[in-house]
């Protein structure tokens, strides 16, 4: 099956079908380094991360490139507010953004350029588009003029004339339309500025990714993405003066994930109701944050609110508690190499191709337009199949079943590497979500472990009054026990 993807661009869904046989030119826009990094974030770096991922699972040479923003007006506000260099607050911002995304497993691009490595490359750019009659000088700013530029809209879908006609923006004399886009700012007095045949200056905030997409990927290249609410200016400005310049089509699939919302209203700054993502992390897994945002297709909005995020906790808790019901099935891996399929009969052999089909489906989920929900929906499928066959605590498997259960296991982390969940050792993902749970309550993990445990050994003894105390004591104290064939695991509920 060939990889189908909506593209902004045509409004419809198309088979990708890269300039070159094998390779990808991948191209995201990044943060702007002023601040913390907040959910949104962490949606747009999930989304891109799975469909780097995912172009590599199917074989192709991916170059990701995703910016970074360090020259802005937001950073020279906060440096002046700070009393410090524009260079050092873009750079705490950026080191605090690859924290975050290391902890929330996102893999690093093959470059992440910055805007102030690229001003030469802007210069450039902006001075083909001067040649070509597509820009203007007013008072050392360089503008675009967008009427100049026959395809204006056609990413938005907005016409220049119905812009007009419904436009509510501020009036800059300076423009000839006021639809044009500032290329190159003059320097104000405590600003940071680059010299350049306008005068001293910096440059706009869309120069950059032409220029830094173009300097790694080329004129034309293979996708670009970013979140919705980049389309318009961002993306159709970005459009205008790359094509302006080259004469070529710029990008030429377009991928736009959605926005997310905090309990139903649409997150702002303005509202006080962002959430950043170390305080997200704090409360939650790191793979439960991604699974949330996956479990919704990408183009999808999102709701972050402590139900949903419950939810996408107790999904993961089935996939984790099925794996280490294998693993303690297994044994060990030392158990692992002399299992074959030769070993295989009966109600193992059906367990086996009912399971074995999963890597299949989860390719044509994420060729679906890279549907994670449909592909997350397969790997549930194969974790209730893995249940109705896991051996009681303390028993142990035949041979055949042992080498169905782990090949099982092997696909549901083939599918994890792409999606990136499902990629620790279950025991340990269990004591992190144990620790992180007592400590929103305050309770003691050893004392919940230790009574667990003791009603354990009260249930093998038959001592039923004295288990149901526990679980009543527990349940007192807002833990929810759940018994199931592999071990007792716990959460607060």
């Amino acid at each position: 099956m060939s990889l189908k993807l909506y593209n902004t661009l045509t409004k419809k869904r198309e088979e990708f079908v890269p300039l070159e046989e094998g390779k990808v030119g991948l191209y995201v826009c990044g943060v702007t380094a002023y601040d913390v990094c907040h959910i949104g974030h962490a949606r747009s770096a999930v989304v891109f991360d799975v469909i780097y991922r995912y172009l590599k699972y199917r074989g192709y040479d991916v170059t990701y490139v995703k910016n970074f923003t360090d020259v802005d007006d937001k950073i020279i506000g906060k440096a002046i507010a700070e009393g410090a260099e524009i260079g050092e607050i873009s750079e705490r911002y950026i080191k605090e953004h690859n924290e975050d995304m290391d902890r929330l497993g996102v893999a690093r691009p093959t470059a992440a350029p910055k805007a102030t490595e690229n001003i030469k490359g802007m210069i450039r750019l902006i001075d083909t588009l001067m040649e070509k009659g597509l820009a203007y000088v007013v008072d050392g700013d360089v503008y675009f003029s967008v009427e100049k530029f026959e395809g204006y809209g056609k990413l938005s879908g907005r016409g220049l004339d119905d812009m007009m006609a419904g436009a509510r923006i501020d009036v800059d004399e300076k423009k000839k339309n006021p639809f044009d886009f500032v290329l190159w700012k003059s320097s104000k007095e405590g600003e940071p500025w680059w010299s350049s045949p306008w005068g001293n200056g910096r440059p706009g905030w869309h120069i950059e990714c032409s220029v830094m997409s173009q300097r790694f990927l080329g004129d034309t290249f293979d996708i670009h993405g970013g979140g919705e609410d980049l389309i318009f200016p961002h993306h159709e400005n970005e459009i205008a003066q790359s094509e302006g310049a080259t004469g070529k089509t710029f990008a030429r699939y377009w991928i736009h994930n959605g926005f997310i919302k905090i309990d139903s209203e649409k997150m702002s700054k303005s509202l006080g109701n962002t959430l950043s993502i170390k305080e997200i992390l704090a409360a939650y897994h790191p793979e439960v944050v991604r699974f949330f945002i996956l479990q919704r297709h990408y183009k999808s909005y999102i709701d972050f609110s402590d139900a949903a995020m419950a939810e996408a906790r107790t999904g993961m808790e089935r996939v984790y508690a099925a794996l280490k019901g294998i693993k303690d099935a297994l044994g060990g891996e030392e158990n692992l190499s002399d299992l074959s399929e030769k070993d295989l009969s009966g109600e193992d052999q059906a367990v086996f191709e009912k399971t074995k089909t999963l890597p299949g489906r989860f390719a044509e989920a994420m060729d679906d337009d890279f549907n994670t929900p449909m592909a997350l929906g397969y790997v549930f499928d194969t974790v209730r199949i893995i249940n109705g066959c896991l051996p009681a605590e303390g028993a142990r498997p035949g041979r055949g079943m042992l080498f169905a259960l782990n090949e099982a296991r092997e696909r549901i982390r083939e599918a994890g590497k792409v999606l990136g969940l499902f990629l620790e050792d279950p025991d340990d993902y269990f004591a992190k979500d144990r620790e992180r749970e007592a400590g929103k309550s305050g309770l003691d993990v050893e004392e919940i472990e230790r009574l667990i445990a003791e009603r354990k050994e009260a249930r093998e003894a038959k001592d039923w009054a004295r288990a149901d105390e526990i679980r009543d004591l527990l349940a007192g104290k807002g833990i929810v026990i759940k018994d199931t064939p592999a071990a007792t695991t716990w959460k607060i509920g």
